[in-house]
């Protein structure tokens, strides 16, 4: 099975209990365990990973980068920044130092373009191959099949 990984951000380990109207009432380790049972049935072996820190999520990017680069194989991402969307230069610097072996694609939950202003700007976008919001935990499953799609066209 191919490896893919799911990375979330600050406060999305409260999915569950932060905001249900927004991110609805399933537990965050349920969402992951749901996910990674998705992922397998699409032909994915599914790494789960969560920081409310920067510099934990830039450590892990990097990480991963030597493990594609070792094992000669892109390992996709499937990441909600959170918070960090809208202003971490940090976190989408390390997207840019990656991406040609991490390549990524952006979820959100919640319909980031029709809540408050300033959470309409996503500063890691642009380093990603795409953005996917407001279709809940369907978001991380979009982009798990678009993965799926890339590698059958042999686009990864």
């Amino acid at each position: 099975m191919r490896k893919l990984v799911i990375v979330n951000g600050p406060n999305n380990n409260f999915y569950g209990i932060r905001n249900k109207g927004q991110y609805g009432n399933q537990l965050y380790a349920d969402l992951i365990e749901e996910l990674k049972e998705y992922g397998a049935s699409i032909g994915f072996e599914v790494e789960a990973f969560q920081s409310n820190g920067e510099g934990a999520l830039i450590d892990y990017f990097q990480s991963l980068y030597f493990e594609a680069e070792k094992s000669g194989c892109k390992i996709p991402l499937v990441l909600n920044p959170g918070a960090f969307t809208h202003y971490s230069y940090a976190i989408k610097d390390a997207l840019e130092s990656v991406h040609t072996l991490i390549p990524a694609i952006e979820v959100h939950m919640s319909n980031i373009h029709g809540r408050d202003d300033f959470r309409h700007i996503s500063v890691t976008a642009s380093e990603c191959l795409g953005q996917i919001a407001g279709m809940g935990k369907h978001s991380y499953k979009i982009a798990m099949e678009a993965f799926k799609q890339m590698i059958e066209e042999g686009q990864l």
